[in-house]
């Protein structure tokens, strides 16, 4: 596992990092085809173009099963000569060697296990890598959808929290979706200095919608807004025409995208601030939320068990703010999904990146004997 993770960790393999991620494609398409799977390479477009890996193999059971994680990170090209890979006690460090690549280290080990066991207590086994989780899966998403509903149950294999930062590991049973509000304002240029009153401030107007809606989702169970960038065009001496402002969406409970919308469309025809602006909003919906439910909470009881085997403590949590291509897997709600059964480490996205060497094991032992168990239904 260890060696596995340091030979990831130095791809370096950002989102638009074709070169890097046909380097980790060619990996797990050889890992995969090495523990018996037939493996395919689809393209995810749009975005940067690079290969989705799929590997499927057939066994002699009933259920239908399939693991998941991404090859891309956050971190621009060149970044290992800033944060290179090292061994600091029980942590290794390395760039996405959290997210996602211990993830991807677990699958490709779970699965080496159970080959050399003989294991084939399943229907098929799917295994999904996809290139562009971090940048919201615009070319994966309708993939890891279809493939999920063709399964009984789903596996992601995001990380988990650190045990120096949290109380102890987990399993996520509920993520935030992610959408994005648009506030587009048109007023009328003119002189700045000869003849403002003649033009109509579309950056007023949107500073005031923008201060009218900012507390709006506090109403709408499931819900927050935060209007996060303004900008406006037009140069200085020019009153401003156009304006536009983006806000972060979280969803938690089903539905409650649709309430902001309406709310947020009916305060902004409620109020202008500026006569003869025009206002419009949209609501766009990037990853839906991700909500186990009670089939996802059973499974995940059933891994709390397995992991007191070894003498350790899973936590179940049930909502984080952060989203998941669990997301994507669970969105029909035919399969049973569960997330984060990658490795535990911290730093996710940020400078010192790592994961706990004491969870190698754990993680494997949970992994390896869940889908056993999931096998035997």
């Amino acid at each position: 596992m260890v060696d596995s993770l340091k030979e990831m960790v130095l791809i370096e393999s950002g989102s638009l990092n074709v070169e890097g991620l046909r380097k980790m494609a060619d990996l797990v398409d050889s890992r995969l085809k090495g523990a018996g799977f037939k493996t395919e390479r689809r393209k995810a477009a749009p975005g940067a173009g690079a290969d989705i890996v799929l590997g499927t193999q057939k066994g002699t059971g009933k259920r239908k099963i399939m693991l998941q994680a991404h090859m891309d990170t956050v971190y621009p090209a060149g970044i290992l000569g800033t944060q290179p890979y090292k061994v600091d006690g029980n942590r290794i460090y390395g760039p996405g060697i959290a997210d996602d690549k211990g993830g991807i280290a677990v699958i490709l080990a779970s699965l080496k296990i159970l080959a050399d066991a003989g294991w084939r207590d399943y229907d098929t086994l799917t295994v999904l890598f996809n290139p562009d989780e971090e940048v919201g899966s615009i070319g994966s998403s309708e993939l890891i959808a279809s493939m999920a509903d063709q399964q009984d149950t789903v596996l992601s294999f995001e990380p988990t929290a650190a045990k120096s930062v949290a109380n102890g590991e987990s399993l996520l049973l509920g993520a935030a979706g992610i959408a994005q509000a648009t506030l587009d304002v048109k007023g009328r240029a003119a002189h700045a200095g000869a003849a403002p009153e003649l033009g109509r401030n579309a950056l007023y107007e949107l500073s005031h919608q923008m201060l009218q809606t900012r507390d709006i989702a506090k109403d709408i169970p499931g819900a927050t807004l935060n209007w996060t960038v303004a900008r406006a065009t037009g140069p200085i001496n020019q009153i401003t025409e156009k304006a536009q402002a983006l806000g972060d969406i979280r969803i938690t409970q089903p539905g409650a995208e649709k309430k902001l919308d309406a709310a947020l469309q009916a305060k902004v025809a409620s109020s202008k601030l500026i006569p003869d602006t025009e206002t419009t909003v949209k609501v766009e919906v990037g990853r839906p939320a991700f909500l186990a439910g009670d089939k996802g909470r059973a499974l995940a009881e059933k891994a709390q068990a397995i992991y007191k085997e070894i003498d350790r403590e899973l936590a179940l949590t049930p909502m984080t703010g952060g989203g998941t291509d669990a997301g994507f897997a669970g969105r029909s709600g035919k399969a049973t999904v569960v997330e984060s059964f990658g490795l535990a480490g911290f730093g996710y996205h940020a400078k010192d990146e790592f994961i706990e060497i004491d969870s190698i094991v754990p993680r494997l032992y949970l992994v390896t004997r869940l889908l056993t168990e999931i096998g035997k239904q």
